[in-house]
């Protein structure tokens, strides 16, 4: 059995970060977030945050010190990942392995490029087309491979386009123009049937992942919501605000002319494909392992609602 007080480092600080968290405060671990700066809001008076470089290792080392698991909850921004993503993760992976630690992966599933409407599991090969997805394909496989050769106990766990508190993309795009009465901006193609992923689900699968050993060796796809169409998604949060949610969606031409303007857009284009056809991910495989299932829809968006709701006066 683990040790309640032992030590779990995260790196990252965002919605994911933070969701990891507050899992881990729950099941009575002592917890340690790493950022930038040595700054976060929202964070419970007994966690630390502290400062730290991502991309070097010795950084990493230390402030991992005496931790029974490592998070890598971090990312660089969009259009950076190609140059800075996999350093970033062979440091903080470093950092764990010099410290014996476990080193659990929040990931996604662009490794698997495009489903072509059939239904993304673990046991899908690795066939990514687009440079994102190479990249996260790259550093899901080191990950693996450092685990069979010994170096490090590791495991994945991986979850398909963010819902939830917090997190400012969907914040911005929908919820705070759904509350104000104006217009929600969503993307591709709003009647075909796409999965997405509660962040509090996703920081209670880390934390399990971590606290759990029958996990290490292996990737998970953490609870997902069942697949939802756009529409259908706006009309749950139409009831939830009530009032309707006027909509408009951007498809590839828009955002390319957009993405001559803004880095991020541009990056977008490529991940397209999975807002044009059905986009769908069972998630059964962490669900029967752990007995974990993913919040109610319902639930789902409340929650985010009244966050925002209660944010708007951050809203852009």
């Amino acid at each position: 059995m683990s040790n309640t007080n032992e030590l779990h480092v995260i790196f990252g600080t965002g919605p994911l970060g933070k969701a990891t968290m507050r899992e881990l405060v729950t099941l009575g671990k002592r917890v340690r977030m790493v950022n930038r700066s040595g700054k976060a809001a929202d964070i419970p008076a007994d966690v630390e945050v502290v400062k730290g470089d991502a991309f070097s290792p010795a950084s990493t080392t230390d402030v991992s010190r005496d931790a029974a698991a490592v998070y890598q909850c971090a990312q660089p921004a969009y259009h950076e990942w190609v140059e800075k993503f996999p350093p970033m993760q062979a440091a903080i992976m470093q950092g764990a392995v010099a410290n014996g630690a476990k080193f659990i992966v929040g990931d996604n599933l662009y490794s698997y490029g495009d489903p072509d409407g059939r239904t993304i599991t673990e046991a899908m090969p690795h066939q990514p087309h687009t440079r994102k997805g190479r990249i996260r394909a790259q550093m899901a496989e080191a990950v693996i491979a450092a685990h069979h050769n010994g170096e490090v106990r590791a495991a994945i766990g991986r979850a398909s386009n963010y819902i939830g508190p917090e997190y400012d993309l969907i914040g911005n795009l929908v919820f705070y123009p759904a509350l104000e009465g104006k217009t929600a901006s969503l993307l591709g193609k709003l009647d075909v049937p796409h999965t997405f992923s509660y962040i509090p689900d996703v920081g209670r699968a880390l934390a399990t992942l971590g606290t759990r050993d029958e996990a290490l060796g292996q990737i998970w796809i953490a609870p997902c919501l069942p697949a939802i169409t756009q529409r259908e998604l706006m009309d749950v949060l139409a009831q939830e605000i009530g009032k309707p949610v006027k909509t408009r969606s951007a498809g590839r031409t828009l955002l390319r002319l957009m993405g001559l303007f803004d880095p991020a857009i541009r990056e977008t284009v490529e991940m397209m494909y999975e807002w044009e056809k059905p986009y769908v991910v069972d998630s059964s495989k962490f669900e029967r392992a752990f007995g974990m299932s993913a919040t109610p829809i319902q639930q789902a968006v409340r929650e985010t609602a009244n966050w925002f709701r209660a944010h708007r006066h951050a809203a852009v």
